[in-house]
């Protein structure tokens, strides 16, 4: 497969697309993975991210960590960012907002191994940490740490 042929059926890259409105409306896409067969870590850090408390409408905000070991995907990462983004103004428990960005990206990428670091910042005076992975790494696979101090003033 050609280099240009692997982009072809991506409509967001390049192009300027606005915030989608929902992560539902936010649409995932993939590139096929040039080094399939491979074991190694893909890591995207989102130490920014909002959503919205459902009941209050308050703003909450995390630090996000995404560790994957692709299969046959990679994730696009400005439609990642364009799907992290639409929970800007979306309301869920940090639990579901966490729990959706992994199954989301499990279902588009299918990776050998996956895993998620939700580290939402204090509201009421109490941080919730919410931590999602597929199973076992890979054998042998290098894997540092998330890196994220428990809460402290996190910043």
């Amino acid at each position: 497969m050609s280099q240009q042929a692997v982009y072809t059926n991506l409509t967001q890259l390049g192009a300027p697309v606005k915030l989608p409105e929902s992560p539902e409306q936010a649409v995932l896409e993939r590139v096929v993975n040039p080094q399939q067969g491979l074991s190694f870590l893909v890591r995207f850090t989102a130490p920014e991210f909002t959503s919205l408390c459902p009941l209050t409408g308050q703003p909450d905000f995390a630090h996000i960590m995404i560790d994957y070991v692709p299969g046959e995907w990679l994730v696009e990462s400005k439609s990642l960012k364009l799907f992290l983004g639409s929970f800007r103004n979306h309301g869920a428990f940090h639990e579901d907002c966490t729990i959706a960005i992994a199954l989301r990206l499990v279902a588009c990428l299918h990776p050998q191994w996956l895993r998620l670091g939700g580290y939402w910042y204090p509201r009421g005076g109490m941080p919730i940490d919410v931590f999602y992975q597929t199973g076992e790494p890979p054998k042998g696979l290098w894997i540092p740490e998330q890196g994220v101090a428990p809460y402290r003033g996190r910043g």
